[in-house]
């Protein structure tokens, strides 16, 4: 049994995490809700004076935002769509029929104009967009949403429906990524105060294809991308955690975003995996929170 699947077991042994029969889709059970709550706290204690405006996404967004965005042309094969029936009476009878048949019931769904969110920053680029030119300080949001990646797994780090904290910043090319760097440093400290071992690395996104390797090669070349890693799983293969990216002008150029002068704003953002760095907890000071070091409940809990 590899370590993946052996920390998985023991998590639905626990009871922490819950097996719906499918591959990266679990239930939590209230004990995993109460650390991931009790670790956005512990964010809020670092972040919470910047001032950053609170906004809260639905796990879906605007399928026109979405195409919009590109995502299907560097990642389409993490992307996930709403389908819903759209048949007559006949078509459902057929539905029903094929059901009972077990075969493929699928063939009348169609497309809604919805779409899972990717990541908890996509629906936000358009809707800051709307308000006009950002104020002279730039702009700063706190985000938190479901995210949808399809990539089914028995790595309990590595799931198709999981919770995404970010901070998002818009600015000039300097506001932003000093921004970056403070959560760099942040990010350090906030896992040295929960006694977890960290390191961090430049990496790059997962593009798709062929040309996809070129755009990986140069995010990294220009150190677009880095991550905060804790073995979970692996410990010569470390998960990924946190990331902090530094978008440039992409997602200004893109969606209109501009400075209060009107020149092309940049971007960065701040994520935290939250089921991730719950996992983590869970695998260094083991399974039963009130086992806990001391140092580590005060930090979550107080």
């Amino acid at each position: 049994m590899d370590a993946q699947t052996s920390l998985l077991d023991r998590l639905f042994d626990a009871g922490l995490l819950i097996d719906t029969g499918v591959e990266g889709l679990y239930g939590r059970s209230g004990q995993f809700e109460d650390v991931i709550a009790a670790f956005e706290r512990y964010i809020d204690t670092f972040g919470g004076a910047d001032g950053a405006e609170a906004i809260r996404f639905p796990p879906g967004m605007n399928r026109a935002y979405f195409e919009k965005s590109g995502y299907m042309k560097s990642f389409p094969q993490l992307a996930g769509t709403v389908h819903s029936f759209c048949g007559c009476e006949l078509d459902h009878v057929s539905l029903l029929k094929s059901m009972d048949d077990g075969t493929d019931w699928t063939g009348e769904q169609k497309a809604t104009n919805i779409v899972l969110t990717p990541a908890a920053c996509y629906p936000l680029y358009p809707t800051i967009a709307k308000r006009g030119n950002l104020p002279a300080k730039g702009g700063l949001y706190d985000l938190q949403s479901y995210c949808f990646r399809h990539e089914p797994s028995t790595d309990p780090a590595r799931q198709q429906l999981f919770r995404m904290r970010e901070y998002v910043c818009m600015g000039t090319e300097q506001h932003v990524t000093d921004f970056r760097q403070t959560w760099m440093d942040r990010g350090v400290k906030m896992m040295a105060g929960l006694d977890l071992p960290v390191e961090i690395d430049v990496a790059n996104d997962p593009f798709f294809g062929r040309a996809g390797k070129m755009l990986a090669n140069n995010q990294r070349d220009q150190n677009l991308k880095f991550e905060l890693l804790i073995p979970i799983t692996s410990v010569s293969k470390p998960t990924a955690c946190m990331s902090f990216n530094y978008h440039q002008d992409a997602f200004g150029t893109k969606w209109g975003l501009n400075l209060e002068d009107g020149a092309v704003a940049h971007t960065a953002c701040v994520g935290f995996g939250l089921e991730r760095i719950a996992l983590a907890l869970f695998h260094h000071h083991g399974l039963d929170v009130k086992q806990w070091p001391e140092k580590v409940r005060k930090a979550l809990w107080g």
